[in-house]
């Protein structure tokens, strides 16, 4: 692609995406009365203008039918979870009956990790990548504190090489080889929050089996962003949030996903819950848990529907368009993004913005992660001023993710043309 550095190219590429209609089903936000920039859909996604109607269905069928709606309802609350199932289950890769939509992603993960993290005083070690998202530290420390080991002890990171800001399959690998048979679980976010690298997800499965431990993955950045394939890949179990790339709301529900070996295995422990049981007793009220089959049998409370609204209302456009065009379309904005950056670089000779995400398109989603040498934390406080929403990690690192389903090529031309503004 020969890119260019000009309105009238961006609006081109616009008018040839065969996908830039969607950008008008989604609220943008306005600063200063004008469209947002808006590069924070790996933070929190936009608001589809159809949410508000399918949250109003289900406040009509309440006001109208109370109780009855669970089964009464234009979309019976009972089993409402069911209709969220399938094109989650598409987004990463997986069987209808590997898959559940559920409570909030930490929670999710602690009732997974009940199931798969089953140490012995010979193997307990959890392997992770350093510097993993604050919630999965936090659910890896107490884990192993529930079950009476130090977490410095249990809890072993793979970190970059010196000078470099990922992590290598190969090192990832070697630390799994090298400790075997004391590891009880590979735990690994799929795409690292703060580089957006996308790691090897069905390698790092592959030699976690081999040395006997369970794999495992916190999808928050990769669910809705990058290719998946949960199943094939023999992935143990995975969670997600659907407020990131899914644009389901802030702190919505997440979804699960439990390979079908498990999900059939009714031996396996877990924290049950009423909704959890077999859905045809369900109601019998009898002691005994005995699990639905599939992910469904991880389920605890009944369905939080005003959220499951939320989330349907966005799962609707993902259903309608589907993974592989929304990739296709994110790896033109990022190389576009990429470009835009570079020959802003090029003209002031204070200025060099090094990119921490991984070059390889393979390996990276719609997030960019740029180092701002020889700035500070005002420019980005001036971008902020101008209309840009993008976000700021310490030390000097701002995250850029331009989300295909509502993000455009103009949009890149104009954050190039906010960012000369701001270094001026």
């Amino acid at each position: 692609m020969n890119w260019e550095f000009s309105e009238d190219f961006a609006r081109k590429m616009d008018q040839e995406d065969p996908l830039s209609f969607l950008r008008d089903r989604f609220f943008i936000p306005k600063v200063s009365n004008e469209e947002a920039v808006y590069f924070t859909g790996n933070s929190l996604g936009l608001q589809p203008k159809t949410t508000a109607s399918f949250i109003q269905q289900e406040l009509k069928d309440w006001a109208e039918l109370g109780v009855e709606g669970h089964f009464h309802g234009k979309t019976p609350w009972f089993d409402y979870h069911k209709v969220l199932t399938n094109t989650n289950a598409k987004i990463v890769g997986a069987l209808d009956s590997e898959v559940v939509v559920m409570n909030g992603l930490t929670t999710n993960l602690h009732l997974l990790w009940a199931s798969f993290y089953k140490p012995t005083k010979s193997r307990f070690k959890i392997i992770c990548e350093a510097k993993a998202f604050p919630s999965d530290q936090y659910v890896m420390e107490s884990q192993a504190k529930f079950h009476g080991f130090n977490p410095d002890d249990a809890i072993v990171e793979v970190a970059p090489r010196d000078g470099e800001y990922t992590i290598r399959t190969e090192d990832i690998l070697a630390k799994i080889e090298e400790l075997g048979s004391e590891v009880a679980l590979v735990f690994w976010g799929g795409v690292n929050y703060y580089t957006g690298q996308v790691f090897d997800m069905e390698t790092i499965t592959k030699s976690g089996h081999s040395i006997g431990a369970k794999v495992g993955f916190d999808l928050a950045h990769a669910a809705g962003n990058v290719k998946l394939q949960l199943h094939d890949w023999g992935v143990d179990f995975a969670a997600w949030c659907s407020y990131k790339y899914l644009n389901s709301g802030p702190g919505n529900v997440s979804g699960v996903f439990v390979h079908k070996r498990h999900g059939e295995d009714s031996s396996l422990p877990r924290f049950a819950g009423w909704w959890g049981h077999d859905e045809g007793n369900r109601f019998l009220m009898e002691k005994g848990f005995v699990p639905s089959k599939g992910a469904e049998g991880w389920q605890l409370s009944n369905a939080p529907i005003f959220g499951m609204a939320a989330h349907r209302a966005s799962l609707e456009i993902f259903e309608e368009v589907g993974m592989d065009q929304l990739i296709a379309k994110s790896r033109l904005l990022v190389a576009y993004l990429e470009y835009i950056l570079a020959q802003v670089a090029l003209k002031f000779d204070n200025c060099n913005f090094e990119s921490i995400t991984p070059t390889n398109p393979e390996e990276k989603g719609c997030q960019v992660s740029v180092l701002l040498h020889g700035q500070r934390k005002e420019l980005f406080d001036k971008l902020t001023k101008k209309g840009v929403l993008a976000d700021w990690r310490e030390p000097n690192v701002i995250r850029m993710a331009p989300v295909p389903l509502y993000n455009s090529f103009e949009d890149i031309f104009r954050f190039g043309k906010k960012l000369e503004a701001s270094l001026c």
